[in-house]
């Protein structure tokens, strides 16, 4: 996921998200993950307090990290919702 975004996995996660999450305004949360969309609903949104992703039209995407053991970390999060739900 470094490299490349499996979007399929994305689009899995954020459906968990938004299946198995708290819904608190337009925003769900589940394991100290967030996820929404923008406006229109062509922009995902994933994140944790210390990883931003956006992931948009023609599957484009954009990470905001400080550091690769915080990406990990986020890699990791998101893996396990994928297996636990």
């Amino acid at each position: 996921m470094k490299n490349e975004l499996d979007s399929k996995f994305l689009l899995t996660v954020f459906e968990k998200i938004r299946l198995n999450g708290k819904k608190e305004d337009e925003k769900y949360s589940l394991e100290g993950v967030i996820a929404f969309t923008d406006f229109d609903g062509y922009t995902l949104f994933i994140e944790d307090a210390l990883v931003k992703l956006s992931f948009g039209f023609h599957n484009q995407y954009h990470f905001d990290y400080a550091s690769s053991r915080h990406f990990d970390a986020f890699e990791k999060k998101l893996k396990n919702i994928v297996a636990k739900y």
